[in-house]
């Protein structure tokens, strides 16, 4: 039996600045806690003002490294940045594979940055429940930006970035990600593409071919073109910093023109939703199934007593009527 939380207490200690209760209401939407559904209420007046950027690319980019230089640069300005760095599960315990948040250890004595890593446990489907409601415990925390940061470049990470305002796709020379990218539909999904150790033997190549897979396609919303700016760095060093930053403002500039920033977060609000009632539904499903159910139909279509499309439709009169 999950412990009863004060949540108006912790909500109210979270806005206050303690990482201790940002952390535990990070842990409460982790859990699914009972609860969940009184702090998303508690938390929702104060949110929808933090920005959300996605940074993704395939493993040996800079990730970690580009979300501490851009954390570096943020707090430089000022900003309070909350990062979910998104992991593969421990095939043993279940948990975050930490290794890559050593390079932002720089961060953690700082006040001003709170990290959390969000292991994905096998599958997406928790974590595209779970996301956008960190994101919600961070911005109403006081957050100015808060950066996901994901674990590759596949349809998982697709996924997940469409969580954010603007997504950062980030690319290295010698690793065939023009290519790549184009195979994987990242060029549907970046707002921004960062060449990083573009200090590298093949950097020039690799930003020209980005530079002719992005001429195939634009960005265009409402008669409105967006064009992705291609921006070399070398983040290990701090190198193209405030380049990234002025993509990513003007990308916000551009998003907030026309009403384009609203149209995202309203459709990331409706996936939210449809999410939470998917869960919903499936925990009321599993209900049906522990009552021999689903078995009982599973070994009908076997014996070719009645067909799935029919046993499905039973099974949805049974769910219904629990």
């Amino acid at each position: 039996m999950p412990v009863a939380v004060q949540v108006g207490d912790l909500v109210a200690s979270a806005r206050e600045g303690s990482p201790r209760a940002v952390a535990r209401l990070l842990s409460l939407v982790e859990e699914a806690h009972p609860q969940l559904a009184e702090v998303a209420a508690a938390l929702t007046p104060y949110t929808g003002r933090a920005r959300v950027i996605g940074l993704t690319g395939s493993p040996g980019v800079g990730k970690s490294t580009s979300t501490s230089m851009l954390l570096s640069a943020l707090r430089r300005d000022g900003k309070r940045v909350g990062v979910l760095a998104i992991d593969p599960s421990s095939p043993f315990s279940g948990g975050a594979l930490l290794g890559d948040r050593i390079r932002m250890t720089e961060h953690a004595t700082d006040p001003g940055v709170f990290i959390r890593s969000m292991a994905t446990r096998g599958h997406l489907g928790g974590l595209a429940w779970a996301t956008p409601q960190a994101v919600r415990v961070l911005d109403a925390a006081g957050f100015d930006v808060v950066l996901i940061e994901t674990v590759g470049v596949g349809q998982s990470e697709v996924d997940v970035v469409r969580l954010a305002d603007t997504t950062v796709v980030l690319l290295a020379p010698g690793m065939g990600d023009g290519v790549q990218a184009a195979k994987a539909g990242v060029l549907e999904i970046a707002d921004v593409f960062v060449v990083n150790k573009a200090d590298r033997d093949g950097a020039e190549a690799t930003i020209r071919d980005l530079k002719n897979i992005i001429s195939l396609g634009r960005k265009e919303i409402r008669g409105r073109t967006w064009r992705q700016p291609i921006v070399p760095t070398v983040a290990s060093e701090g190198r193209g910093a405030d380049a990234v930053l002025a993509a990513l403002d003007e990308h916000h500039d551009w998003l907030l023109a026309d009403g384009e920033l609203v149209a995202r977060r309203t459709r990331r609000a409706g996936n939210e939703i449809e999410a939470i009632a998917l869960r919903r539904m499936r925990a009321e499903l599993g209900d049906v199934r522990g009552r021999g159910g689903l078995a009982e139909l599973a070994r009908q279509v076997v014996e070719r007593e009645t067909d799935p499309h029919s046993a499905a439709e039973r099974l949805v009169r049974e769910f219904r009527t629990a």
